[in-house]
């Protein structure tokens, strides 16, 4: 498999920001003997909104798990504020990058328990818990204090959707890689989820975010370029 890229727009923050955040240079990934995807580059900016589409099999999913330093490459390198992966601490790193899942790994208990809980975590040591936040972000999305208090149990797939979605951005990360996060989730749930990360990318200072996702018209809506992966039938 082989990929280049398109661009619909230029980005709106690169223009005038010097530095990428994220630098990919000619990464591949190989499974046995064959190469999944090969020679991917491209930088990502603050407010970049970059689209990763392609076919079936193009390993979509496999590149957003890269990015994330949670699947290993054979050749190239990728850089973060201009410092190697491979010379990052990986806790740290991920506290920034984060990686959303189509099936989120959440904990038992209520919604709440699972935002909380997160803080635990040692490389989250000097942030806390900010109740406020998450009702603004809760009315974004059309539900009530009371979502809070539901169990995992009592949930939908596009409902724990949700709640990996809220326990990533009131982390504050620099990156989200939404890997088809609005798969589960019916239109009105969809736009709103949208909206809510678009207020998150607009914050002070300004985040980037990469999608897949198989909605032609929500890579229109929600992203300004694309990263193409293109099956190599050679």
């Amino acid at each position: 498999m082989v990929q280049h890229t398109s661009e619909k727009t230029k980005p709106a923050v690169s223009d005038t920001l010097s530095d990428p955040m994220l630098s990919v240079s000619k990464i591949g990934r190989r499974l046995q003997d064959n190469w999944i995807w090969q020679d991917i580059s491209f930088e990502l900016f603050a407010g970049d909104r970059l689209a990763v589409v392609g076919p079936s099999g193009a390993g979509k999913s496999l590149l957003l798990r890269t990015l994330a330093g949670l699947d290993p490459i054979q050749s190239g390198e990728i850089t973060f504020q201009e410092k190697s992966l491979s010379n990052l601490s990986m806790p740290e790193f991920r506290a920034q990058v984060m990686y959303l899942h189509q099936k989120p790994a959440l904990l038992e208990g209520t919604v709440e328990s699972n935002l909380q809980q997160i803080y635990q975590l040692k490389v989250h040591h000097n942030k806390t818990y900010d109740r406020s936040k998450i009702l603004d972000y809760l009315s974004i999305l059309g539900r009530s204090e009371k979502f809070l208090e539901r169990s995992l149990e009592q949930l939908s797939g596009g409902e724990q959707q949700i709640v990996a979605c809220l326990r990533s951005l009131q982390l504050s990360p620099q990156i989200l890689l939404l890997d088809e996060p609005t798969a589960s989730l019916d239109s009105t749930v969809t736009e709103q989820l949208e909206a809510l990360i678009a207020q998150w990318q607009q914050s002070d200072p300004p985040k980037a975010c990469i999608w897949t996702s198989h909605d032609p018209a929500q890579i229109e809506r929600v992203t300004a370029r694309q990263l193409v992966l293109s099956l190599d039938k050679t």
